[in-house]
């Protein structure tokens, strides 16, 4: 096993997403909420998603580690995050609609992305992008599971911004009520949490200068790191409403 520092990066990346998802874990364990439910389960992809760029940067890049990154890191791990946001503005009944959508879209990306041809074969060395590997529909498919749950994330962190700066309920619907303790820290951790969506969906802007491989590990880090702590100071401002009933 090669260690270097985009190794070192992914397995960062792999642990952080990790202690995220034992900590979302947790609260849903004891609280059943499912905004909760959500973000466990899109860390478990972030982490899968890390730990194939770990194997693949210490082992050497092949077509079933590329798939799993592709598939997981690129597609379909940004939306479930992004039903997170849903329910704790648009309450249970429209989350869970969404969350149905997001499964068949999750199923079906995985289905294209593991059965598609590859135009070229994966050399060992550098991360090949999907343009160069994958036909038109892989790549659609990677455009609308980052860019469009990352505008749901960015947006919802905005308003709630906005909304608890004005002294009103973040929320959108009266199902998703929140009590808030602390405006202040709320509106500091949705800042958070939107910025850490920034990162993790602008990496490849960094390619250029740092190298696809390293722009997506310091990406995946910095962005998972971001949202962890937006999301430990959101939660320490708020208590659902189920909580006090």
């Amino acid at each position: 096993m090669i260690v270097t520092f985009n190794t070192a990066l992914a397995a960062a990346s792999t642990l952080m997403a990790i202690a995220f998802g034992l900590s979302t874990w947790d609260r849903w364990l004891r609280h059943r909420r499912p905004h909760e439910l959500a973000w466990t389960i899109a860390m478990g992809l972030f982490a899968l998603a890390a730990l194939a760029l770990w194997w693949a940067e210490a082992r050497g890049w092949s077509s079933a580690s590329f798939r799993v990154f592709f598939a997981i890191g690129a597609v379909i791990n940004v939306p479930w995050l992004a039903l997170g946001t849903v329910y704790l503005l648009a309450g249970p009944r429209i989350g869970a609609i969404v969350s149905r959508f997001i499964l068949a879209f999750s199923a079906f990306a995985v289905g294209v992305v593991f059965t598609a041809p590859m135009r070229i074969a994966i050399a060992p060395q550098g991360l090949p992008t999907g343009k160069e590997v994958f036909g038109p529909l892989p790549r659609i498919l990677a455009v609308v599971g980052s860019s469009v749950p990352a505008i749901v994330i960015f947006g919802g962190a905005l308003w709630s911004t906005w909304r608890i700066l004005r002294g009103a309920s973040p929320a959108l619907a009266t199902a998703a009520v929140r009590h808030i303790y602390s405006p202040r820290l709320l509106a500091l951790g949705n800042i958070l949490i939107a910025c850490g969506a920034i990162v993790l969906s602008l990496s490849g802007m960094f390619s250029g200068r740092l190298g696809a491989d390293r722009s997506f590990a310091l990406s995946l880090l910095v962005g998972i790191t971001i949202l962890f702590i937006g999301f430990l100071v959101a939660s320490n401002a708020t208590k659902s409403s189920s909580d006090v009933r």
